[in-house]
């Protein structure tokens, strides 16, 4: 019977049951299933199914069992910020709010203004963004939901999915640094903080570092996808791209400083550090401290990635019109068009019709608006390659030397397009890491677990 790791990946649009093997060393991978994602409005908020999506994932456990494979351990990885809330006898007090609702906007400014934040990114050293953690119990706090009232513990996304597998909650570091709520120096829950916006202490509990057990499958769990012998939740690097920095390759020239793009539906740009950078000159350049594997700090960026273009297409299959990447590119390297939209801009966050948007932004910058979808492909392509430029020349600013490589994982790097045009703007070798970056690191750290 092959014995496997199963990841269970989670992204914004979709998500993945993966199972890893080693054979002679080398890790070899097999997608067990795939599903759907999606936000739902209502009642005045947008959340995600969290039902669904936990069925869907016993599911993918159970195929895995159903192909004859002996499950080692299970690790879960998602997004970041977002989290739900179970009572003493843990139930679920509602799904979790999707972090695209904006029933936090203005709320930084209403906590942190002034000479506020400088002082609060000495200690969180995260960016000041109002889909975070924290923004997102201030404004329930402020809509006097009852939820926060008659809760027991606060999960993240993760934790809660491997609260309903095991019934054991605690808090993974990488995903609960995403929060804004950690002390960035000790990784622990900045408690002062939880003090001073009025949220009870209690919610927030024990912090795992990647590469700790769980706990093990409920029974009743397991008997539901097929298994009758024990399995573990091991706690891997669950905010995803803790994961996928996890299974970087070796840098390609000895001693080369390297920073890390992740490109997905986010573009995370930084590099690795041991400890976090808590300066003014970070804070102002909207650089990020989260947790990674191994008590690392990932010092970084968050961009708006790929979500312009999934968007777009998503528009475009609705319209009916032309939907291939390969298509799409190919006509995108035909065209001249030089406008560069801003990627960060507050009007890409979730429009009604993405097209209709890029439009009017580049009608706004006094740029030629694009006609075709190839220039709307390479509009969005050339916005994005100048960001990480910036991006780029902050990390130089900041880390005291210059970044001589970067290393593109995730599905982004696909996009030779995009990549074409990264290198050129960054003046420097643009490497490609793996695909499947995230499931990788994953594996990787259950693997760890088991000293293997």
């Amino acid at each position: 019977m092959k014995e496997v790791y199963i990841a269970v990946d989670y992204g914004g649009g979709s998500g993945r049951v993966i199972a890893g093997s080693f054979s002679h060393g080398q890790l070899e991978l097999e997608t067990i299933s795939r599903f759907g994602n999606r936000q739902v409005r209502m009642g005045g908020h947008t959340y995600w199914d969290f039902l669904s999506l936990f069925q869907d994932m016993k599911e993918g456990l159970r195929m895995a069992v159903r192909k004859g494979y002996r499950i080692k351990s299970i690790g879960i990885d998602t997004w970041g910020v977002d989290f739900g809330l179970i009572d003493s006898r843990g139930n679920l007090l509602g799904n979790p709010i999707c972090y695209r609702d904006q029933f936090t906007n203005g709320l930084p400014e209403e906590l942190f203004g002034g000479d506020k934040a400088a002082a609060h990114y000495a200690e969180a050293g995260i960016q000041i963004m109002p889909i975070n953690t924290i923004y997102q119990l201030y404004g329930l706090k402020k809509e006097g939901d009852v939820r926060l009232e008659v809760a027991d513990k606060l999960l993240f996304t993760p934790d809660l999915f491997s609260f309903f597998l095991t019934g054991v909650a605690n808090n993974e570091y990488s995903i609960a640094s995403t929060s804004e709520l950690l002390d960035a120096r000790s990784r622990t829950w900045n408690r002062k903080l939880i003090d001073e916006l009025g949220l009870p202490q209690h919610l927030f509990g024990e912090i795992v570092m990647p590469g700790s057990r769980r706990g093990t499958l409920r029974p009743e769990i397991a008997a539901e996808i097929g298994l009758d012998y024990p399995v573990e939740v091991i706690a891997v690097g669950s905010h995803d791209t803790a994961s996928a920095i996890k299974a970087l390759p070796p840098v390609s020239r000895r001693g080369a400083c390297r920073a890390f793009l992740s490109s997905g539906t986010w573009s995370l740009l930084g590099i690795e550090l041991d400890e976090p950078i808590l300066t003014e000159e970070a804070r102002l350049a909207d650089f990020t401290n989260e947790g990674g594997v191994g008590g690392k700090i990932c010092f970084m960026q968050n961009i708006t990635g790929l979500w312009i273009l999934q968007r777009l297409r998503a528009q475009w299959e609705e319209e009916g019109r032309e939907t291939d990447y390969g298509v799409l590119i190919a006509e995108a390297e035909k065209s001249h068009i030089e406008s560069v939209i801003n990627v960060d801009a507050p009007e890409f966050q979730n429009p009604d019709g993405m097209e209709e948007t890029i439009a009017e932004h580049c009608r706004r910058t006094g740029q030629q608006v694009p006609a075709t979808q190839g220039e709307y492909m390479m509009c969005i392509a050339r916005g994005l390659a100048d960001r990480y430029r910036r991006g780029i020349e902050g990390l130089n600013r900041l880390i005291g030397r210059p970044v001589e490589e970067l290393c593109i994982i995730g599905g982004g790097n696909q996009n030779r397009l995009l990549n074409r045009l990264t290198e050129e703007a960054i003046g420097i070798p643009v490497v490609s890491g793996p695909v499947e970056a995230t499931a990788i690191g994953n594996i990787m750290v259950q693997a760890e677990a088991f000293g293997n």
